[in-house]
């Protein structure tokens, strides 16, 4: 069964993409820690990072950081968290978290729910910086 960022991958569930490329897709977390969270995702589905090929893994990393560089430009702040959990998702995916204050990464504190408009106009912001 495929997993819902294949379904997302695949077009079976819209999400707000923000990057893509032939191994890798990135896109907004609907319920994000901070405004702009965005999960980057190999295309292939493997549910643990450290089991992906050493290209695929590099890859995904560089990808990362293409992202993560374009999230910076686009949503205020001072640096981009990285988080690699992979327990509820079962397929390997980094987590893109702009941050002001260490407190921003805090993956137990109550999510955000953004407007549809405020979500759109945060994909296409990191969008068009890539």
């Amino acid at each position: 069964m495929a997993t819902i960022f294949s379904r997302i991958i695949a077009g079976e569930i819209p999400c707000y993409k923000v990057a893509e490329d032939e191994k890798n897709f990135a896109f907004l977390d609907i319920n994000p820690v901070n405004r702009g969270h965005v999960l980057v995702v190999p295309k292939t589905e493997n549910d643990y990072i450290f089991n992906l090929s050493d290209d695929d893994y590099a890859s995904l990393t560089m990808f990362a950081r293409r992202v993560a560089k374009a999230l910076e430009q686009a949503v205020e702040c001072k640096r981009v968290g990285v988080a690699v959990i992979g327990l509820e998702v079962p397929h390997a995916h980094i987590h893109l978290i702009p941050i002001v204050e260490e407190k921003d990464m805090y993956f137990n504190k109550p999510k955000m729910t953004l407007p549809a408009e405020e979500m759109q106009a945060i994909a296409d912001a990191i969008a068009s910086k890539m």
